[in-house]
């Protein structure tokens, strides 16, 4: 058998990954088949996706992995956020966690994870296991370590972690969920900037 050719298999897989999440946004995860996928996908056979991925499962797990902007960032600069001074990791956390309000396709995927995730305990874990967990985890060992420092006040830093990635949230849910006028016109930078502000100035040793 000749060998596969790595950069035409990776270039298929990703057109693949594009095709689901336009159709996981439109149809929803249960109701898109793997026909609506190959089709948006531009390939031939329906099929053939079971050669990129090992089910539907499989692949909405690489359609967040690979299209959310903070994963993305946690996947590849991990060890170098770490370094970074409160400041600084905390304003690319959150421009990259809001990162998601401007990507058009993304955003309606996140609102099908959060839906499906309170019908469907396995899906709940499943979304946890690939974003919420991962991103709490990083932060809240990012806290420890400012903590044990002596550069943030001594507090749980699990609990830390989800005040500042609770406003962020709320954001979220109230300018694209309930579509608050007055949430609509807070840019993300505003928001990002005033919610990095109010954490540190409630970390800060006294």
């Amino acid at each position: 058998m000749p060998p596969r050719d790595e950069q035409g298999f990776e270039g298929r897989r990703q057109q693949i990954i594009d095709g689901a999440l336009q159709v996981f946004a439109s149809k929803g995860f249960d109701s898109a088949t793997n026909k609506d996928i190959a089709a948006a996908s531009g390939i031939g056979s329906p099929g053939l996706i079971y050669h990129y991925f090992k089910d539907k499962y499989d692949l909405l797990q690489q359609v967040v992995e690979q299209r959310m902007p903070l994963l993305q960032l946690l996947t590849h600069s991990e060890e170098e956020m770490m370094s970074k001074s409160p400041e600084e990791m905390l304003t690319i956390f959150g421009k990259a966690f809001l990162g998601v309000l401007d990507q058009p396709k993304s955003l309606p995927v996140m609102k099908l994870l959060i839906s499906e995730a309170f019908r469907q305990p396995i899906f709940a874990q499943m979304f946890n296991t690939i974003g919420p967990s991962r991103n709490i985890a990083f932060l809240t060992r990012y806290l420890e370590k400012q903590m044990a420092a002596g550069v943030m006040k001594p507090m749980n830093p699990g609990a830390a972690a989800r005040c500042f990635l609770g406003p962020l949230i709320a954001y979220i849910i109230t300018r694209e969920v309930f579509i608050q006028p007055d949430a609509q016109q807070i840019s993300s930078d505003m928001m990002i900037t005033t919610a990095v502000k109010v954490f540190l100035q409630g970390m800060e040793i006294c």
